[in-house]
């Protein structure tokens, strides 16, 4: 263990053992009737959840331990490879920006989801929000199990506004499109082998396929889909960004 970690540049080794750490206190907290999740994963703005250092904490958490897995993979393999080109302070300074970008991004669109569930609500009878609010925290919280509507026929408003405010994200994956952006841009040709199926792909078609993926997944809206894709491309786009104004006067590609 001492080996592997060793051949790690420091701040990728950092943030691995940072993020290891949360999951597993995630996971004894969970057991302990704790909801670490809850608490440090990232609501939108407009939630009476959010708290502003969720910003930053939401992104040392993770849902489970693939999520964790694919993550930190991608950290390790790609984000070593960054620092050892730009050196650790300004690879930590990409991957902060990247984390926060993805939320900012994200979040803000989910801003004006939740502001039209709330115009739509007042158009149908609802005059006091804040006490469904209460009512949504409460039921999370357990402090009930149930609450009836104020206004009859809102159901699947209220289901729909209560999931919009009370599920936190969660995640290093916006900086980790970041970061493979990154590494596509820097060394677009170099060929990687995917597990499955087992074949070579270069590192520019392999981002551009998953942030396709990603894009055509938040355009699906599926109502099932747990997964902030619109995080994964704010992410991505961040680090498009940040990297083409670092790397505008270079021409060195690997």
């Amino acid at each position: 263990m001492n080996g592997i970690l060793g051949n790690m540049p420091p701040v990728v080794k950092n943030l691995l053992i940072l993020n290891v750490l949360m999951f597993v206190v995630s996971y004894i907290g969970k057991m302990q009737g704790i909801p670490m999740t809850y608490i440090l994963g990232g609501y939108v703005f407009n939630s009476p959840f959010f708290e502003p250092y969720q910003i930053v904490s939401h992104f040392f958490m993770h849902a489970d331990l693939f999520h964790i897995f694919f993550n930190m993979f991608a950290l390790v393999i790609f984000g070593s490879a960054l620092e050892r080109v730009w050196g650790p302070k300004r690879f930590f300074i990409f991957y902060v920006a990247t984390a926060v970008g993805a939320f900012v991004l994200h979040q803000l669109i989910g801003f004006f989801e939740v502001r039209s569930i709330e115009e739509q609500l007042y158009a149908a009878g609802y005059s006091d929000l804040f006490q469904l609010q209460e009512n949504i925290m409460a039921l999370r919280n357990g402090e009930i199990t149930s609450f009836q509507p104020a206004v009859a026929g809102t159901n699947a408003l209220i289901e729909e506004y209560m999931a919009s405010i009370s599920v936190p994200v969660v995640g290093a994956s916006g900086a980790v499109y970041g970061v493979l952006v990154g590494f596509a841009y820097l060394f677009p040709n170099t060929q990687l082998m995917l597990l499955f199926p087992p074949i070579p792909v270069k590192a520019k078609w392999l981002v551009l396929i998953m942030v396709g993926i990603a894009l055509f997944n938040s355009i699906q809206r599926n109502p099932g889909d747990n997964i902030a894709h619109l995080a994964h491309l704010g992410g991505a786009l961040v680090g498009f960004i940040i990297v083409l104004i670092w790397q505008r006067n270079k021409r060195n590609f690997y």
